[in-house]
């Protein structure tokens, strides 16, 4: 069964884990309820997400503002016609411009539909998404999370997420991932929205500013 959250459901589920858990409680109730972060489930959402990958989030947004001021409305024809040269000056490393050629290949040729793929299963979607070159488990669990909004994600590729998590319930700093999913095992089927609390905790408590 799919199931999703919204802007009518987010805050119930945020309650929910509260009552569940003292340590999410007591963000919510020191920082307030977590935005709810969600974006369009399209094409220019999931290059914005690769660039995303091993960076800062305000590196990423700088060579995603830098590409939009460059082509505007990000499609996979506009990236196809792009050269090596214009997507450097992009900030795209040699890597991500192969990761992104793929995933605007493989829409153009149509072996990937995203309308289609949003009504599968998560799991369905994340096999789909790994086919393409670049794309990995945090890439997935972030678009799953954002862009189509699914419950039930908790990616420990997030160097935030787990920093958070360990912060939040005093854990040793070389607990295992195993470890960690055990502790998020309590918060099925809102892990998704419990990530967002601990994203919530993390950015509050640096000062992040979020750009999107």
């Amino acid at each position: 069964m799919i199931q999703q959250f919204d802007k009518h459901t987010f805050q119930s589920y945020c309650d929910k884990l509260g009552k569940k858990d003292k340590a999410l409680k007591g963000i919510i109730k020191e920082h307030g309820y977590p935005p709810m972060w969600t974006r369009p489930a399209i094409f220019q959402t999931l290059i914005l997400t690769i660039l995303e990958q091993q960076v800062s989030l305000a590196s990423a947004y700088a060579a995603f503002k830098k590409l939009r001021q460059k082509i505007g409305f990000v499609t996979p024809a506009k990236i196809l016609a792009l050269s090596d040269t214009e997507m450097r000056t992009c900030y795209f490393s040699r890597q991500k411009i192969v990761y992104a050629r793929c995933l605007a290949n493989a829409i153009q040729t149509k072996q990937l539909s995203l309308k289609k793929l949003s009504q599968a299963t998560d799991e369905e979607i994340r096999i789909e998404l790994k086919k393409i070159k670049g794309i990995g488990d945090w890439t997935v669990d972030v678009y799953l999370m954002h862009a189509l909004q699914r419950t039930d994600l908790f990616p420990l590729g997030d160097i935030a997420l787990v920093n958070s998590l360990k912060d939040v319930k005093k854990l040793h700093p070389h607990i295992t991932k195993e470890d960690m999913l055990k502790i998020a095992e309590a918060w099925r089927p809102y892990r998704t929205i419990a990530s967002m609390i601990l994203w919530h905790a993390y950015i509050q408590k640096r000062g992040i500013k979020i750009q999107g």
